[in-house]
């Protein structure tokens, strides 16, 4: 039988697969968009495409992640975890995401970059936060020698509150009336929050580790507490390599460029010596969310290379605001979050009795899809952003038509590989939620 210990967290797995679906519906509306500029024109367009793509997929890491926390608490045995407040949080969620999507399909916009909704249902998504800050502090103080992944988690879920409640800093006029205080305060928060929820996304990727080996020496170890504390202190200041543009001191940016990214090497470091300590019978057991981890690792290190170029502010000036910076939000959104976060859902929603049985060739062609229709996607726009920033950097510029024009052959690969990611999440997000509902046996004819 299934156990159902994590039912609470698995509500907000399953909320999360159903935000990452819609999400993908959005995006590949948006990248028909791009290649036929006049689809959906008369409807929702490109302007509530694009918010309602991104906001669903923030909403997929951010659900995703705090049903990975709950799922990894109650895993650890902790029996003091309030669901009757996480419910209440679930619902508070449900709230804001129903206000967010009717702003958008109506055309009420009013918020900032990344968060574009009217502010008002920014207030649910607060009250959330709170819920799931008690909910975490509640639990952690009864658990004794916090490996690693303990602290992230609270260091992780505090962080985002702070952090989140700072992007509403612009609603006084003593910040929104002076532009660059305002873009400062906007651009550091977008770097910082990514920080937040690494924490916790992070964290638990630790925590699935230890359980995959049976062991605790990736939790406790030296070296992925050293990748903590560099993790936080990139959390608090990493973001002044956004901000290379603005006239703001020069300190700041310094900083930023300094210490841009060097998490990664320690991630990466971490994700290599683990591997070496699985054994086959832990990889076959733990079939699929060993491959998204290992997954997960490639796409940190080919995006490390992507940020490392970006944090030259020589090489900033030409890609900011390109298609560059979108590859790049791309390949550690879908990259890296989304294959952790997937990792962590094949472990927690997919039965025990399913990972010593069942590996339907489906989801292996699905794993396989995935990652080459990323990197064609990712190819595809980092080639596009790299034209349009020698093009905006140009001290003679062409017309911006026959720019758009130039780069419709890369809109066209975008949009193929668009569609391959969309099989590829579709066929995964189906099996995971067909094993909540079927026995073992509905696989079996697969394996006869």
């Amino acid at each position: 039988m299934q156990n159902n210990k994590y039912e609470i967290g698995k509500l907000y797995l399953y909320s999360a697969l159903i935000m990452l679906f819609l999400g993908l519906c959005f995006g590949l509306l948006g990248a028909f968009v791009y290649v036929q500029p006049e689809f959906l024109k008369e409807s929702l367009g490109f302007a509530s495409l694009r918010p309602l793509h991104v906001s669903s997929v923030l909403f997929w890491i951010l659900l995703g992640a705090t049903g990975a926390v709950y799922c990894s608490l109650q895993s650890l045995g902790v029996k003091r975890l309030n669901t009757r407040l996480a419910k209440l949080q679930w619902w508070l969620w449900l709230i804001a995401i129903a206000g967010i999507y009717f702003s958008y399909f109506t055309a009420r916009f009013g918020g900032r970059e990344y968060w574009e909704f009217t502010p008002i249902w920014a207030l649910p998504i607060i009250f959330a936060w709170v819920l799931f800050v008690w909910n975490v502090l509640t639990v952690l103080r009864k658990i004794k020698k916090w490996p690693v992944y303990v602290w992230m988690w609270l260091t992780g879920s505090v962080f985002f509150f702070f952090i989140f409640l700072e992007n509403y800093l612009w609603l006084f006029p003593f910040f929104r009336e002076h532009f660059t205080t305002d873009m400062t305060i906007q651009w550091k928060v977008n770097g910082s929050i990514v920080g937040a929820w690494n924490q916790l996304l992070y964290g638990t990727l630790f925590y699935l580790m230890d359980r995959i080996t049976g062991n605790t020496d990736t939790g406790r170890s030296k070296l992925t507490f050293s990748m903590y504390f560099l993790g936080l202190f990139n959390l608090m200041f990493n973001w002044g390599h956004h901000i290379y543009t603005l006239p703001t001191q020069a300190y700041v940016k310094y900083i930023g460029y300094a210490v841009s990214m060097t998490e990664w090497l320690f991630l990466i470091k971490i994700i290599y010596n683990w591997k070496l300590t699985v054994t086959t019978t832990q990889k076959y057991f733990h079939y699929f969310p060993y491959r998204f981890v290992i997954a997960s690792d490639l796409w940190v290190f080919i995006n490390l290379l992507q940020a490392l170029f970006m944090s030259v502010p020589a090489i900033n000036i030409y890609t900011h605001g390109t298609h560059v910076t979108v590859a790049h939000a791309m390949g550690t959104t879908i990259g890296i979050n989304s294959m952790i976060l997937l990792a962590l859902c094949f472990e927690f929603l997919w039965p025990s009795e399913y990972k010593t049985s069942v590996k339907p060739k489906a989801l292996t062609f699905a794993f396989w899809t995935l990652q080459v229709s990323l990197f064609v996607f990712w190819l595809s726009l980092l080639l596009a952003g790299i034209k349009k920033g020698l093009w905006q950097m140009s001290a003679v510029q062409g017309l911006y038509s026959k720019l758009m024009d130039s780069l419709h052959v890369y809109f066209i690969f975008f949009l193929l590989a668009g569609c391959g990611m969309f099989i590829a999440f579709f066929i995964l997000i189906a099996y995971l939620v067909k094993a909540k509902k079927f026995e073992t046996n509905v696989f079996s004819k697969e394996h006869v």
